[in-house]
């Protein structure tokens, strides 16, 4: 039930069978949600983390006006909100944008494993501080990146964090978001989104139809966005 997520820490660690056991121990309830879903609210007292198994979720926030910006992107294998452990309440949404599958560990549990396990919880802690690398890299985007570098950049993010899981190459990859999520990721307006998507395409970098992205010159995508992967930690470590 949890592959995806014990190949992603294996990527950046060694993960014993010991304690896998233990992380498959700390596992509570599974649940399936429909797309469009928001299944925490910010401000709401939460006492367990919720573990991606299936689909795409996001992390969001509205403005009064009703904008939305998403702030993060999590695939099968992520935890959504392991920082809820230590904050117990967010300061944002978390919502699905698919259909999805997510299994939930309550925080009597993480506490045990901080208590008990202290390798394990030093790569729990290196997760949370790859979660703020990942949304630096969104802030320089938003902040400074014009829109075709911010689509390229997104892709080459989105293709190295499901390649980890084995549900990406270098030829591309299943994405099953709409061009208004894109918008919702990229600061940018839906026609925007389009006009850009039209221009990668034209330039022979890449191509999104059918819910699915078709990278067909890789490293010019790379070169478009300025990406380099090393925000992502992929470097297995002792921790």
């Amino acid at each position: 039930m949890i592959e995806t997520h014990l190949a992603k820490l294996r990527a950046r660690d060694t993960i014993s069978a010991e304690e896998e056991r233990v992380i498959r121990d700390s596992l509570g309830e599974v649940r399936s949600l429909p797309a469009h879903n928001t299944c925490i609210r910010a401000g709401e007292r939460l006492h367990a983390s919720t573990l991606l198994l299936e689909g795409v979720m996001c992390r969001y926030k509205d403005l009064p006006g009703g904008d939305r910006q998403i702030t993060e992107l999590h695939v099968a294998g992520d935890f959504l909100d392991l920082h809820s452990f230590s904050l117990k309440q967010l300061d944002h949404n978390v919502m699905t944008l698919t259909p999805c599958r997510v299994v939930l560990v309550p925080h009597a549990k993480l506490k045990d494993i901080t208590e008990q396990q202290p390798h394990l919880a030093r790569v729990y802690w290196f997760i949370t501080a790859l979660d703020a690398a990942i949304h630096r890299e969104w802030e320089l985007s938003l902040g400074r990146r014009n829109a075709i570098q911010r689509i390229a950049h997104l892709i080459c993010e989105l293709r190295v964090r499901l390649g980890l899981i084995g549900e990406a190459d270098d030829t591309g990859f299943a994405l099953p978001l709409t061009q208004a999520d894109l918008s919702d990721c990229t600061g940018l307006t839906p026609v925007h989104v389009n006009r850009t998507l039209r221009d990668l395409r034209e330039r022979g970098l890449m191509d999104f139809r059918s819910k699915r992205v078709t990278i067909t010159d890789l490293a010019g995508l790379k070169a478009v966005a300025d990406f380099d992967d090393s925000y992502l930690y992929l470097r297995r470590e002792d921790r």
